[in-house]
């Protein structure tokens, strides 16, 4: 499971409560990049690197031991390697025989400055750097949102992040892809 969309739109807190509803891992985006920009720069080659080194690994080794995963990324679809790379996050639950579903997050812009203030996300995410500046410059920067031209209509679900809270979304996103719920396998 891969949930996508533009920064503070609640890919982590949805992902939160499905990973409690479903039992599945989270790795969402900033586990890694915050351990990363401990040492590197925010999008220095270094870091790019080893962020795609260090998620790749990780896909790899969950789909090979036939286990499932939850992971958020903001997918900037203006860039063909940021496809490119989703894909290769994928093709190893493919070819374990599995299957790879998104979900794509969209919130207002005022409603995700909102958001990105509010104490959850702070307290999970070393988060300095995102000022209203930063996240107005990203939105400037990168085409987070598919504009009803996903790649693969067919593995995605469009979520409008405002209407409900995490726990309901996360039980349509179960629900939509006929996720195994905890306690019922």
């Amino acid at each position: 499971m891969v949930i996508i969309g533009p920064p503070a739109t609640g890919k982590m807190t949805v992902g939160q409560c499905l990973s409690q509803l479903t039992g599945f891992p989270l790795l969402y985006n900033h586990m890694l990049i915050d351990l990363l920009t401990t040492f590197f720069e925010f999008n220095s080659p270094r870091f790019e690197r080893l962020i795609n080194l260090y998620a790749q690994s990780l896909h790899d080794e969950v789909a090979a031991s036939a286990g499932s995963l939850i992971a958020t990324w903001g997918w900037p679809f203006e860039r063909p390697e940021a496809k490119q790379q989703i894909d290769a996050y994928a093709r190893p639950f493919f070819e374990a025989g599995g299957d790879v579903w998104y979900v794509e997050l969209e919130a207002p812009f005022e409603e995700r400055l909102r958001r990105n203030r509010h104490e959850h996300r702070r307290a999970h995410k070393k988060l300095d750097w995102a000022t209203d500046h930063a996240l107005t410059q990203l939105d400037r920067q990168h085409q987070y949102s598919s504009n009803d031209a996903f790649p693969y209509p067919e593995r995605h679900l469009l979520l409008d992040a405002t209407s409900a809270g995490p726990e309901e979304l996360a039980m349509r996103i179960a629900e939509r892809f006929e996720l195994p719920l905890r306690g019922t396998e």
